[in-house]
């Protein structure tokens, strides 16, 4: 049993939870992840770690409810207990002296980078964070980031904050200044980071992409996070979750995500209907507090 230290709502089904989970503390390392589930009946879900802290023996990570999981989760609080966590799992960054390294993160994707910023800048790199979401109350972590990196740039689809547009657009002005690049990590929806290692390929710039959005079970036994790089098929929680992006076939991924979208709207459908009372009281409490 796993308890929640603290929960906060930072927008709207936007949750932030530091978690008692000692061992796994004392051995996490930027780039890997856990795996939760809630109960003894529920789905097991991948999240990245996006802080860690030996010291406290705690982890700190942040949920969207857009899932039954997620759902559920949103509607516990501190003190509250997760039934398991596993982990740390999946391989952790390379964490070297590259030079200039550019962090692209999308939306919960930036999350991810947090940790990854603060050791490349540990190691005497010049980190570059893209920050980029919908809108502004899904920019999270802004503050962290730019202790973390050298440089900060936030960019939303609506312009509500930071530059108007999209993180490619951010990262072409980076190239176009014929600045050094040595490494590029992109990590978010699959889209963007296909168009990330789409742009930074005929610049011959190495670019890594984590696969964790397409993650299940963790451990490699269900095959669902199956993905082929460089024509070989690898497993993105085992081998993974980091590939060189030019490698990966995003449009094979793409397409078999697209498999069980109706079984994953039935499954919160149903369980919108089952606890319509109890998300109702939840969302009135989150917003007149």
């Amino acid at each position: 049993m796993f308890k929640i230290l603290r929960k906060t709502q930072l927008a709207p089904q936007v949750f932030h939870y530091i978690l008692h989970a000692p061992d796994i503390a004392k051995k996490a390392l930027p780039g890997q992840f856990v795996i939760i589930r809630l109960d003894e009946t529920g789905e097991r879900i991948p999240i990245t770690i996006s802080d860690f802290d030996p010291i406290d023996g705690t982890l700190t990570f942040y949920v969207q409810a857009v899932g039954k999981t997620s759902l559920e989760m949103s509607l516990m609080n501190a003190g509250d207990f997760i039934l398991d966590v596993v982990g740390p799992l999946g391989n952790a960054s390379k964490i070297d002296l590259f030079g200039t390294v550019v962090l692209v993160g999308g939306g919960f994707g930036i999350a991810a980078i947090h940790p990854i910023a603060r050791a490349l800048t540990q190691a005497e790199n010049k980190t570059i964070s893209i920050l980029g979401a919908r809108t502004e109350e899904l920019v999270i972590l802004e503050k962290e980031v730019l202790v973390a990196s050298t440089e900060v740039h936030v960019v939303t689809d609506d312009g509500t904050q930071g530059t108007k547009g999209l993180v490619t657009d951010i990262l072409q002005v980076l190239i176009d200044k014929r600045e050094p690049i040595d490494r590029v990590i992109a990590i978010g929806p699959l889209l963007m980071m296909k168009a990330v290692a789409d742009l930074t390929r005929p610049y011959n710039i190495s670019t890594l992409v984590s696969m964790n959005p397409i993650m299940i079970d963790g451990t490699g036994m269900c095959g669902a996070c199956r993905v082929t790089v460089g024509g070989e098929m690898k497993f993105a929680c085992v081998d993974g979750p980091e590939f060189e992006g030019h490698a990966v076939d995003f449009e094979g991924l793409l397409n078999r995500m697209k498999t069980y979208i109706p079984e994953e709207a039935e499954a919160k459908e149903k369980y919108l209907k089952e606890t319509e009372g109890i998300c109702r009281i939840a969302e009135v409490s989150q917003i007149y507090g």
